[in-house]
């Protein structure tokens, strides 16, 4: 995705770039990109492609990530194919996780405390999907 703002921009909390808006411009990125797909192929490479992002953006190793896909080969060879191309958005993504954290941190909770609500946040916007 292309946005009119950088990464730094959220960090620095000039930009009010969050989560929801994230995931749902990824959807329609993806969508836009699986015309003629069913909807639930469509949801599932969402999911895929998001995951892949906010495992990179948390700082896992990409071959960890694709571990988990292992008895996949031809879901790892696409993982490993649009890798590449998400480089804006993984930056993007860890770019709001930071911000998420660093507005904890910034209402007085310790990082570790800061760090525990950002997750607990993520785990909330994305069981409600997109």
């Amino acid at each position: 995705m292309e946005w009119e703002f950088a990464a730094k921009g959220v960090v620095e909390a000039r930009v009010g770039y969050d989560l929801d808006a994230f995931r749902r411009d990824l959807a329609e990125e993806v969508l836009m990109n699986l015309e003629g797909v069913d909807a639930q192929q469509q949801a599932q490479t969402f999911n895929l492609i998001y995951d892949l992002c906010y495992a990179l953006a948390t700082n896992r190793e990409l071959d960890e990530f694709l571990g988990a896909y292992a008895f996949d080969p031809p879901k790892c060879e696409f993982l490993r194919e649009i890798r590449p191309m998400m480089d804006a958005n993984i930056e993007m993504l860890g770019a709001i996780l930071q911000r998420m954290i660093m507005d904890g941190v910034e209402a007085g909770m310790p990082v570790e405390q800061a760090v525990g609500a950002a997750a607990a946040q993520h785990g909330r916007v994305v069981a409600a999907g997109v």
